[in-house]
C-alpha cells in the first residue's frame, strides 16, 4: 500500500510534513453532497484531513449527474451522500467518512464534533440554521453559493448568514464548469484554515462571468 510520505508528497513541499500531519488530527463535515459537495469531495478528499462526513437527505436524479460530478448514471435512486463518502474513502486509505441521510435539521440534534462545517446546500433556511449552529456550537463554517456565471464564497467567524437578503427567488440555469470553480475557492480557504495559513474572515468574495466573457472577483467585508 502507499504510504503517507509518498500519497502526500506534492502537498509536503507546499507547507511542509508539519502542517501536514496535523491534518490527519482534523474533522470536517461538507453539509450537502450535490454540485457544491460533489467538487467539495474530490477536491479535499485526497488532502490528508482525517475524517470528512457527508450530510444530505436526498437520492440521485438523473437531472442531478451533469453537475454532480461524484455521480454516475448508474447511481440513479442512491442516497448522494451515501455515494460521496464511498468515493472519498476510494481515493484516500488515510481518510475515514461517515454519511448521513438525513436534513441538517435533524444532524445538527447530534451534536458532533468538527472543526470546520463546509456549506454546499442550496437553500437559504439550511444556511439560516447552518449559522445558527455554527454559532452555538463554535464551529467555523464556510458558506458558499453558485447560479448561473456567478457564485459567492465566505468563511464566516463573527458575522452570519442572516446578515443577506435571504428572499425567496427562482434559481436560474447552471451548468458544472462554475460550480467546481466555487467549490475549489471554498476548498482553497478550507485548507488555509486547517493548516494554520491565514485566512481572511467574514469577507464575502462575489465573482462573476460578465455579459462580455470577463471573469471577476471583489470582495467585501461584512
Amino acid at each position: 500500500m502507499v504510504g503517507k510520505a509518498e500519497y502526500y508528497k506534492r502537498q509536503i513541499e507546499l507547507w511542509g510534513e508539519e502542517r501536514q500531519e496535523s491534518l490527519q488530527d482534523k474533522a470536517i463535515a461538507i453539509i450537502g453532497a450535490g454540485g457544491l459537495g460533489s467538487s467539495l469531495a474530490l477536491a479535499l478528499s485526497g488532502s490528508g484531513i482525517g475524517d470528512i462526513d457527508v450530510v444530505d437527505f436526498d437520492r440521485i436524479s438523473p437531472h442531478n449527474i451533469h453537475r454532480q460530478i461524484a455521480f454516475r448514471l448508474e447511481d440513479e435512486g442512491r442516497y448522494k451522500a451515501k455515494v460521496v463518502s464511498e468515493l472519498i474513502r476510494a481515493r484516500n486509505p488515510f481518510v475515514k467518512s461517515r454519511s448521513f441521510e438525513m436534513h441538517f435539521e435533524d444532524f445538527a440534534k447530534l451534536e458532533k464534533k468538527y472543526d470546520l462545517l463546509l456549506d454546499a446546500t442550496d437553500n437559504f433556511e439550511a444556511r439560516l440554521q447552518l449559522s445558527a449552529y455554527s454559532k452555538k456550537s463554535t464551529i467555523p463554517w464556510i458558506y458558499a453559493s453558485v447560479e448561473e456565471f456567478m457564485g459567492q464564497v465566505c468563511f464566516f467567524e463573527h458575522a452570519g448568514f442572516e446578515t443577506f437578503n435571504t428572499k425567496a427567488h427562482t434559481p436560474g440555469g447552471i451548468a458544472a464548469p462554475i460550480v467546481m470553480q466555487v467549490a475549489s475557492f471554498e476548498a482553497n480557504l478550507a485548507l488555509r484554515y486547517l493548516v494554520d495559513v491565514k485566512v481572511a474572515r467574514d469577507t464575502l468574495y462575489y465573482m462573476q462571468y460578465n455579459n462580455e466573457g470577463k471573469f471577476g472577483l471583489k470582495s467585501f467585508t461584512l
